[in-house]
């Protein structure tokens, strides 16, 4: 079975590796626009470096994406279809709007082949543990035969209904996400400044209602100031200006979202736009008892 990996950043790059060490043999090729990326790839992983896009997806029962955003979907969609074999499965991982999700499943659907909008929750971490979450959109059959390929690199995987709705499972998780991180940056900071341990008080929340993923696994970073890792301020703000614009499309009011999606824009703006986006706890420290009026 021939597997094409498109894109080797943070996230395709642990996808393809779980693939590339999986017990089944795998025809694996992967491909990625930087110029000697794949190469280094195969180099401690295995498989095979393709040249181009249409050269990593001729003949591939499947084809995996992990792309930035909308503009790079679309051109990889460009050079993939005239390539691609009548049956062929591409499941994108991308966070991307629900329209160009539409749009490619349509154009992948007249070429006879199938399109997954599949986006993913756990990041780097999950990404590399092999534990996301996979929430996909598309076509029944389509899903049930790309289940056991997912399931080499992530824990849950679901089906949440056609063309698009992986997208909105993800902009639904997002709009979640960001209210609870802004929460905990307040929170940590409260309990600073009122001269508690963080670090006991944490552990205490843990047990109680106020636990999440984002306490669990950013709490300790946060406190120590540590942001140089994960799924970045930039790439954030560009999840919560899709979420704002198809909440706009839906005449929704998202005031929360809205506002750290500002609060994200401040820690930009401070040199953060490659800190991972848990820095809203800078903001939180920077800007706190009145030095917001200093920006």
């Amino acid at each position: 079975m021939r597997i094409a990996v498109l894109g080797l950043g943070r996230m395709g790059w642990h996808i393809a590796a779980h693939l590339a060490g999986h017990d089944e043999a795998h025809d694996l090729l992967v491909f990625d626009v930087i110029e000697g990326h794949a190469p280094r790839w195969v180099a401690e992983h295995g498989g095979g470096a393709a040249d181009s896009v249409a050269a990593a997806v001729a003949e591939a029962e499947f084809v995996i994406t992990s792309l930035p955003a909308d503009r790079e979907l679309q051109v990889v969609a460009d050079e993939l279809l005239p390539a691609i074999s009548a049956g062929t499965i591409w499941i994108d991982h991308s966070t991307t709007s629900a329209r160009i999700a539409r749009e490619v499943g349509d154009r992948m659907s007249a070429a006879e082949a199938h399109f997954l909008d599949a986006p993913v929750s756990g990041g780097v971490d999950g990404a590399r543990n092999g534990s996301l979450t996979v929430m996909a959109g598309g076509d029944d059959e389509a899903f049930a035969r790309a289940v056991p390929v997912m399931e080499v690199y992530a824990a849950r995987v679901r089906l949440m209904g056609g063309a698009g709705a992986g997208q909105l499972t993800k902009m639904t998780n997002q709009i979640c996400v960001v209210g609870l991180c802004q929460a905990l940056a307040e929170g940590l900071d409260f309990a600073s400044r009122a001269g508690l341990d963080v670090e006991h008080v944490v552990e205490a929340m843990l047990q109680g209602s106020s636990t999440s993923w984002q306490m669990a696994n950013r709490a300790d970073k946060m406190s120590a100031g540590d942001y140089d890792f994960g799924f970045s301020t930039t790439l954030m703000r560009k999840d919560i200006g899709l979420v704002l614009e198809e909440a706009s499309a839906m005449s929704i009011s998202l005031p929360v979202t809205a506002l750290v999606g500002q609060f994200l824009a401040d820690v930009d703006a401070m040199g953060g736009a490659g800190w991972d986006w848990c820095s809203l706890m800078e903001r939180q420290r920077r800007f706190a008892s009145g030095e917001a009026d200093e920006r």
